[in-house]
C-alpha cells in the first residue's frame, strides 16, 4: 500500500511539474491519467503491480 501510494504521488508531482513547465498541456495529461485510471481496471493491472514490485524488491536489496 506505502509503494503503491507513493508511486502515485511522484507520478503525480511529476505530471504538475510537467504542466506548469509547459512540457506537457493539460489536454494530453487528462488522456494520460484516464489512460491509467482505464488501465488499471484491466487484466493488466495485476501483471504490471508485479512488476514495479519486483523492481522496488531489486532496489531496496541494492547494497552500496
Amino acid at each position: 500500500m506505502a509503494l503503491s501510494l507513493s508511486v502515485v504521488l511522484m507520478l503525480g508531482i511529476i505530471l504538475v511539474v510537467l504542466i506548469r513547465q509547459k512540457a506537457i498541456k493539460a489536454g494530453p495529461a487528462f488522456v494520460a491519467i484516464l489512460f491509467g485510471f482505464f488501465l488499471a481496471s484491466t487484466g493488466m493491472a495485476p501483471s504490471i503491480n508485479r512488476f514495479l514490485n519486483s523492481i522496488a524488491n531489486t532496489i531496496n536489496h541494492i547494497s552500496f
